[in-house]
């Protein structure tokens, strides 16, 4: 696949960021026998075009991928790693919490539960120092 060097350095300091050190590289060891692609695109798509771009700041869209995964309903892995990289990027527990109750009556009781019993380990860990957003 053909690479873009400066969105992935881009991708790669925000995918830094949110996931902690190693993450980038654990997605490439993960995905490496199936489809090394996969993690070209999410660090220099997703995270060096999608989510470095200007008009959202990044709680927010975290926030928003969190609300994408609560009505998937089927994301329990991603829902999980973008409610750890909200709290990183500063993100409160009730913001977290607020975002998926606002789902109640759009994604249904069942898939904010789910979510809710699914995140609830981290929502209930020990605060780390987080980044603000500015």
């Amino acid at each position: 696949m053909v690479t873009n060097p400066e969105l992935r350095e881009r991708g790669l300091a925000i995918f830094t960021d949110l996931f902690g050190n190693g993450a980038g590289e654990a997605l490439r060891q993960d995905m490496a026998d199936l489809c090394p692609d996969f993690t070209d695109m999410s660090i220099e798509w997703a995270m060096g075009g999608i989510l470095s771009r200007p008009g959202l700041d990044t709680i927010t869209r975290e926030l928003v991928v969190i609300a994408s995964c609560v009505t998937l309903g089927h994301t329990v892995p991603q829902l999980r790693a973008h409610t750890q990289a909200a709290l990183n990027a500063g993100a409160s527990r009730e913001q977290i919490i607020e975002t998926i109750l606002q789902l109640l009556f759009y994604a249904g009781g069942a898939a904010v539960r789910n979510a809710l019993v699914n995140i609830r380990d981290i929502l209930n860990a020990p605060p780390q120092s987080g980044k603000s957003d500015s």
